[in-house]
């Protein structure tokens, strides 16, 4: 490694006597040397001699030194920044007039250099040396016409002239290099004609929706081979999309993504087969495609954003074209999953269609979509493969399969002759079992969202959707309800009142929900769920209640609750767009940017809490990404303004407001907050009380040093081990009533605060909000960095799922408890 200027201006020098002399050998190592220094100092004193020593040397020198360094460097083994370091060499050799100097060696080096290094080409290069080919007979490389096809489909680089070229080059149908391209081209070679036809024409998926035109076309070439077997063969090129590519490809700049995304001519390709399924006769496995195609493309990129929403965008498509149950559920699951502005405003605008061609509410086809995946009964199925039985049973948010033979006795695995005789009905029993989890997942998300969408149901209905339906019924079951306006929950069989009283009838339904509730009716519910051993989807007998203080009082119009906080930007963004919100992402170019924020429209509201970048131009290389976003956010108000009122409506606050004040007047700035109706206030609080809970800088173990330059370590210790927030207070009151039934039980104690618990080493103390560990003496630091699947359940009872930092907590409490056993060398040098 060169350690100082002095030292990588000696090696310039050495590196510039070889280009001089023409020595190739010792001259591709030397240039790898210089390691790191050498993207920034081609412009030095030393770097100008270098470059200009380059452009004296001989045209079949700068040929050879272009393949010595793909040779040499250009291996699936070779690290992403030898891969820049290299692309960067190369982009310096390949300026040095090689392409003009016309000589096929040169021409030859140059696209053996483009055949392999995928960066920003000069696509009119690209042209010339294919003419000058194609004019002297001599076929082109595969990959080379990949790099001219994906340079010619980059919007900024589209010539007319790469695209006629590209028609007059016999080339295979995809690029290859991704594995469904791979294997696709791989199954091509051994079908007929007919099939290349059909993905070149997918390859012309190039609109936003398949035309009039291009529909016969395909519909056509589907006749021709049969609905069947194209089902099949897409099918499995689609179960292959987004792993990860067959050879890595080299980048010209760092943080490039272009090894996560798809290949931009196959990616037309793949519109095209989406397009291609829906013109098939509906089939389970085919909707489950679309709606893994559309995921996979929408899949985060660091520094680049979704791997591909175009692709995305024409799965939906496709699905909202096929008129049936399955293709149906696939909608309504990724409209809770998604969000991607664009592609969620197909999913809307799909099932909006979908529910005015039947006349029902958007909220109605969403519940009527919700499959029964075979279930016979509530969270139950039995299926028999000759003498074998298979019980599918849902427990939480888990499908759990079991198998017993035909003496009845349970066997863990497969039977052989299930898997013999039975290989399609098998393969579809399992894709239940993920189908089933997903769609938990997004059932249990838009319950969750049911609060504030003040959804009601007539009891008929109610009952036929989620408490008796085969699937939603396993979710239903474990929440609290209302009918008309009784509560009730689900034990024994029946639905029941707090004193067991079955109800059996009723008019309207809704969700239960503690606020304006009698403490004591909230602490019974709690109790009774302990009872039956019930745990629900989400809180909701043990959900945070946030009611104004008089600091919000005295404020009126703002609260400052959750002010002052330190937010990891990219994980808050990720967050906000699941629980509903719309937010931007604060670039370093920004001199302002929106709140977040949720429209609410059934309260004739829009929240807002403001945030703001941190980091400035003298923190650039420690608070911003390579592609200028803030690392992290700094939180301020939250707000309330009338729905139509403008957004960022600090100094612009007009617009009509639906719900009156309580004097029957409009509003004429920011809506007091003694004015919003309790349970807005504290759903709202609730969300931007997670937001901080989960993606606070203090929540990391890791940041006792303060992070970059320690500028936030005062702000770490503050929230690692002060105040309790809501959310923590409901995780207390928990504790409190979980610890006489652990295992630890007597080592284990609630201190205002904190857990502590008593190991045989020392005593420590857990932070009930943070999850950060001190122990005695003194009260020192223990870093205990979580370990596993964040998300993995408690293996003991919770009334609740979904508190990560609960589980956290517990799961620290085990370990310290048995301090004298843990053996991770990390943790034992810190006790």
């Amino acid at each position: 490694m060169i350690t100082s200027p002095a030292e990588y201006a000696r090696l310039m020098r050495e590196v510039v006597a070889l280009i001089a002399a023409e020595d190739i050998e010792p001259l591709v190592p030397g240039l790898a040397a210089l390691g790191e220094m050498i993207d920034g100092n081609w412009g030095s004193p030393e770097g100008r001699k270098a470059v200009e020593a380059l452009h004296t040397t001989s045209v079949p020198f700068r040929a050879a030194l272009l393949r010595a360094l793909l040779d040499r460097y250009d291996t699936p083994d070779a690290t992403p920044a030898a891969r820049r370091h290299l692309a960067v060499l190369l982009d310096r050799v390949a300026r040095t007039n090689l392409a003009a100097s016309g000589s096929p060696e040169a021409r030859a080096a140059l696209i053996d250099l483009h055949s392999r290094q995928d960066t920003e080409h000069d696509t009119r290069q690209l042209v010339h040396l294919a003419r000058r080919e194609l004019a002297e007979g001599r076929d082109l490389p595969g990959a080379f016409v990949a790099v001219l096809r994906r340079s010619q489909m980059v919007a900024w680089q589209r010539t007319d002239e790469a695209g006629d070229l590209l028609q007059r080059i016999t080339a295979p149908a995809l690029n290859p290099g991704e594995a469904w391209a791979d294997r696709a081209l791989a199954d091509l070679a051994g079908l007929g004609p007919e099939w290349q036809r059909l993905l070149a024409h997918a390859a012309t998926a190039t609109a936003p929706r398949p035309t009039a035109t291009w529909e016969r076309t395909g519909r056509a070439l589907i006749d021709a081979l049969g609905a069947d077997a194209v089902r099949e063969r897409l099918l499995s090129w689609l179960s292959l999309v987004g792993r990860p590519r067959t050879r890595p490809l080299l980048v010209a700049y760092e943080g490039s993504p272009v090894n996560d995304t798809f290949d931009a001519f196959n990616a037309t390709a793949l519109r095209g087969l989406a397009w291609l399924l829906s013109f098939l006769p509906a089939h389970p496995e085919t909707a489950r495609a679309l709606g893994a195609l559309t995921e996979t493309a929408l899949r985060k990129v660091p520094g680049h954003g979704p791997v591909n929403p175009k692709v995305a965008n024409a799965a939906v498509t496709a699905l909202a074209r096929i008129d049936a149950e399955p293709a149906l559920a696939e909608l309504a699951r990724l409209a809770t999953r998604v969000t991607y502005k664009g592609t969620l405003k197909l999913l809307d605008k799909a099932l909006e269609d979908r529910a005015r061609a039947l006349g029902l509410s958007r909220g109605e086809i969403e519940e009527l979509a919700v499959p029964g995946y075979g279930l016979t009964e509530v969270g139950r199925a039995e299926h028999r493969f000759g003498g074998t039985t298979a019980r599918l049973e849902v427990h939480g948010t888990k499908a759990v399969l079991t198998w017993t033979n035909p003496a009845g006795k349970p066997v863990r695995a497969v039977p052989a002759a299930v898997r013999r005789d039975h290989p399609d009905e098998l393969k579809e029993l399992k894709a239940a079992v993920k189908d089933i989890e997903k769609m938990l997942v997004a059932l249990s998300e838009r319950l969750d969202r049911q609060f504030l969408a003040r959804r009601t149901w007539p009891y008929t209905a109610w009952r036929e959707r989620y408490l008796d339906h085969p699937l939603a019924g396993t979710l239903a079951r474990r929440l609290l309800w209302t009918v008309d306006g009784t509560p009730a929950g689900y034990a024994d069989g029946a639905l029941r009142t707090l004193t067991g009283t079955p109800v059996t009838d009723g008019r309207e339904v809704e969700l239960w929900h503690p606020v304006g509730r009698d403490p004591a009716e909230t602490a019974a519910w709690r109790d009774w769920l302990e009872e039956h051993g019930i745990t629900q989807p989400f809180k909701q007998a043990h959900r945070e209640v946030y009611v104004l203080t008089d600091a919000e009082r005295a404020t009126g119009t703002y609260s400052n609750r959750f002010a002052a906080h330190i937010l990891r930007q990219h994980q808050f963004h990720a967050l906000t767009a699941v629980r509903g919100w719309r937010n931007k992402l604060r670039l370093y170019v920004d001199d302002e940017a929106p709140p977040a924020t949720r429209e609410l429209p059934e309260w004739g509201l829009r929240a807002e809490f403001w945030i703001e970048g941190e980091g400035t131009a003298e923190t650039y290389d420690t608070d911003f990404t390579d592609s200028g976003s803030h690392l992290r956010l700094r939180t301020d108000q939250i707000r309330f303004y009338p729905i139509d009122a403008p957004e960022n409506s600090a100094h612009m606050c007009g617009g009509p407001y639906r719900t009156r004040l309580r004097d029957g007047t409009a509003p004429a700035g920011p809506v007091p907050l003694t004015d919003i109706p309790p349970l807005v206030l504290s759903e709202v609080l609730r969300d931007v009380d997670l937001f901080v809970g989960v993606t606070s800088v203090g929540n990391d173990p890791a940041w006792q040093d303060g992070g970059p330059a320690g500028r936030f370590r005062e702000y770490w210790t503050s929230y690692g081990f002060g105040e309790l927030s809501q959310s923590a207070e409901t995780r207390r009151a928990l504790l409190e009533r979980l610890i006489p039934r652990l295992a630890t039980a007597g080592r284990c104690t609630i201190d205002g605060r904190f857990l502590q618990v008593r190991g045989d080493r020392h005593t420590y103390r857990i932070h009930l909000g943070s999850g950060n560990v001190l122990r005695t003496p003194n009260d020192q630091y223990v870093c205990i960095v979580p370990k596993g699947d964040p998300a993995a359940p408690w293996a003991g009872y919770l009334p609740f799922e979904g508190d990560r930092m609960l589980t956290v907590i517990l799961s620290k409490a085990l370990l310290l408890a048995n301090d004298t056993q843990i053996t991770d060398p990390t943790i034992l040098g810190q006790l």
